[in-house]
């Protein structure tokens, strides 16, 4: 299961928090390279924190629910940017945080911080571990990496397998990939012709999840940064 925030922490940074803002469906929080000066926690709807890869395609690193937190790498970094972009993918609300408030929190209240850092830990862990499987195993290990979040995320076991209980374009796969459709769809169909995944309506079933693992060199990640969220 994803890292979020407890009630109790939620509770504490709405009492910092100096507005709560509306977000549309497809609008952008916040975009990489502007200045990071505030901080979000999701209240309700959902985000999709990406990256622009060096060939300039957009690289998914995660999606953000509520209770979940956003721009968390700016705190206490001075004049820092941020370094990724955050786009609603449904009608959303957040709070809004300046850094110097949460900061202070961190400072003066260790039960806060507790259950603060790991989040934020986790969030760092699953940002490197995706940046690693596109470096060392190429946009198809990325792909399969891909696959294995979404077996954390959304895996249901069925007679013959791990069937992905959502409905995922090949482009939302491709994002997660920073790749293109195309090289999905190529990518899909030879697991598919290897027996490795097939296709009920929209949604993949996985048959054999230890190939995609033992094809990463998969470490066997906990599931709370190992995941789509």
């Amino acid at each position: 299961m994803p890292t979020v925030l407890s009630t109790e922490s939620v509770d504490c940074l709405s009492k910092l928090a100096y507005q709560t803002l509306k977000v549309r469906k497809g609008a952008h929080l916040f975009q990489e390279g502007q200045d990071g000066d505030r901080f979000f926690v999701v209240l309700k709807g959902k985000f999709q924190i990406n990256k622009l890869s060096g060939d300039g395609k957009q690289l998914c690193l995660r999606l953000c629910g509520p209770s979940s937190i956003m721009g968390e790498l700016m705190i206490f970094a001075k004049n820092g940017k941020y370094l990724f972009s955050a786009r609603a993918l449904e009608d959303s609300e957040v709070l809004v945080i300046r850094n110097e408030a949460i900061e202070r929190e961190l400072l003066t209240n260790p039960l806060f911080a507790a259950d603060f850092m790991p989040v934020m830990t986790d969030h760092i862990r699953k940002q490197h571990t995706k940046f690693r499987d596109l470096v060392l195993y190429g946009k198809k290990g990325a792909l399969y990496s891909t696959l294995i979040r979404m077996t954390n995320s959304y895996g249901v076991p069925v007679e013959n397998g791990i069937l992905l209980d959502v409905q995922m374009t090949n482009q939302d796969l491709a994002n997660f990939s920073s790749t293109t459709r195309e090289s999905v769809n190529r990518a899909l169909n030879e697991l598919k012709g290897m027996g490795i995944l097939s296709f009920e309506g929209r949604k993949i079933i996985i048959h054999d999840l230890e190939y995609l693992k033992q094809e990463i060199n998969c470490e066997n990640c906990p599931t709370s940064y190992c995941n789509i969220e």
